[in-house]
């Protein structure tokens, strides 16, 4: 049995043998933390030397650099531009309120126009070429506004100069017919009162009674129970 097992363990049969060297796992782990450093190392370097090559890093800071430049730019040129919008807004706001004024400057300018010339058309049109001095009722105008009320005009004036203020009454007489009966009224019933330095117009509207005609409408002036001057005129 002993030659047996002598034998097998120096023929070709006898079992493999492997011889490992004792190394300890800390220097195990030292190495390959040490090869995986240098692998790390070999990749960074290739990884920026390639870069330096193709110029890459380089183009990119200057392209950082002028965005950065423009980004500044357009932003002054936007608040710029802001700044100019609002200003001419405010502008335009006060051009704007401006002009409103001066239109309604000027809407008051052409109504104070309109009078002013129908004052005088109604001057020229109404004042005798005659001259009287003292109180006097140089013009009168009456008219039937659709049968039922009468629009009237009077102007009164004192033709001295210096006069005093002349203060009286004004009374309107209608004459006619109502029902086909003579028909007399005073309007207003004790007389509107009345003030004139230099000239005075008085106006106004009067309804009438139902089926009245009117003939004519007598204006007079009145200081006290006294006719201080009158005129008549007759009615179409």
């Amino acid at each position: 049995m002993r030659f047996r097992l002598l034998r097998r363990r120096l023929t070709i049969s006898a079992p493999r043998v492997a011889i490992r060297s004792a190394l300890p796992w800390p220097f195990r782990w030292l190495a390959l933390a040490v090869v995986m450093g240098f692998c790390a190392a070999v990749a960074l370097w290739a990884f920026e030397f390639g870069k330096s090559i193709a110029g890459i890093d380089t183009v990119s800071r200057d392209e950082v650099v002028q965005m950065r430049a423009e980004i500044s730019r357009l932003r002054e040129e936007g608040q710029e531009r802001q700044t100019v919008a609002l200003t001419a807004e405010s502008l335009l706001a006060t051009e704007r309120a401006a002009k409103e004024s001066l239109m309604a400057q000027v809407r008051q300018l052409e109504a104070d126009n309109r009078t002013l010339r129908e004052d005088l058309g109604f001057f020229e049109k109404l004042i005798p070429a005659a001259k009287t001095d003292g109180l006097a009722i140089r013009a009168l105008q009456a008219e039937v506004l659709g049968g039922m009320q009468l629009r009237w005009q009077v102007l009164v004036i004192q033709a001295a100069r210096n006069a005093p203020e002349f203060n009286g009454r004004l009374e309107l007489v209608l004459a006619g017919t109502l029902d086909g009966k003579p028909w007399t009224q005073t309007q207003p019933p004790q007389g509107q009162p009345l003030q004139v330095k230099q000239y005075r117009r008085i106006e106004g509207v009067l309804d009438l009674p139902p089926q009245a005609v009117v003939k004519t409408v007598t204006a007079r002036v009145l200081e006290g129970a006294t006719v201080r001057t009158s005129q008549t005129m007759a009615v179409e």
